[in-house]
């Protein structure tokens, strides 16, 4: 995972709220709002499948790359232990995550790159406890080290709620050989759930990251559009055929 080898494509979308699809449109319970236990029932396999070949079907259609998040968003050792995952269940399970996206992969002849999903350690809107840097690190290793050690093309963690785990999980990929995107949640009014503004936040883990922006630079043309939580296939298809002509 030194690389982003998929760069073929001049328009790049992505996967939207894959747990808001699966819990209001496929009508899937998901206690803790976790996707990742689908992977190991027959039955959760196939939504799962289901939801992630609508997207690159789309790119397909289209012509454009496809950027798909593994369903591991929940699949760190906290919110693990809430659904019953040691650590070797865990592993597992993040590697079966990206299994899924290699055989999605297979099927279409859209460029889709394949995209491990980090989560927050705690609530994405409500953070109560706030790590720092160095232990940020530490605890989102495990789940980054087994991504890293599969065919994924990079990390992506998202709907984080404050800058010092945001470090440390740049740390953490850096310490992997992993590329990695980091995204933040926000209010209405664009700042963190704690406060900070998202300019600061964003200056912030880049200063002390030696700059995770200059994956843009290295790649400009790798522009992405998708969408979180209510975001489903719908909203994707019409952006795609908006820009796609």
């Amino acid at each position: 995972m030194t690389q982003l080898p998929q760069l073929h494509a001049d328009l790049f979308l992505a996967d939207g709220g894959a747990e808001t699809t699966l819990i209001f449109d496929d009508g899937i319970d998901l206690p803790y709002f976790a996707a990742f236990p689908l992977l190991d029932d027959p039955d959760g396999r196939a939504a799962l499948t289901r939801y992630f070949e609508r997207y690159a079907g789309i790119a397909e259609r289209d012509g454009t790359g496809i950027v798909l998040e593994t369903a591991t968003w929940r699949a760190n050792p906290d919110w693990a232990a809430r659904r019953g995952y040691d650590g070797n269940r865990l592993d597992r399970v993040n590697r079966a995550a990206v299994d899924m996206l290699l055989d999605v992969r297979a099927k279409f002849a859209a460029t889709v790159v394949i995209s491990g999903c980090v989560g927050p350690r705690g609530d994405a809107y409500r953070p109560e406890t706030i790590m720092s840097r160095d232990e940020a690190r530490e605890y989102h290793s495990t789940q980054i080290r087994t991504l890293a050690d599969t065919e994924a093309d990079l990390v992506t963690a998202m709907t984080l709620t404050n800058v010092p785990e945001a470090t440390g999980i740049a740390d953490a990929a850096r310490e992997a050989g992993a590329q990695v995107v980091i995204s933040f949640t926000v209010e209405t009014d664009g700042r963190l759930p704690r406060g900070d503004a998202l300019g600061d936040a964003v200056r912030a883990v880049d200063e002390d990251t030696n700059g995770y922006r200059k994956l843009r630079e290295r790649f400009p043309r790798l522009t992405v559009l998708g969408g979180c939580c209510g975001t489903d296939h719908r909203h994707v298809d019409a952006i795609s055929r908006a820009f796609s002509g």
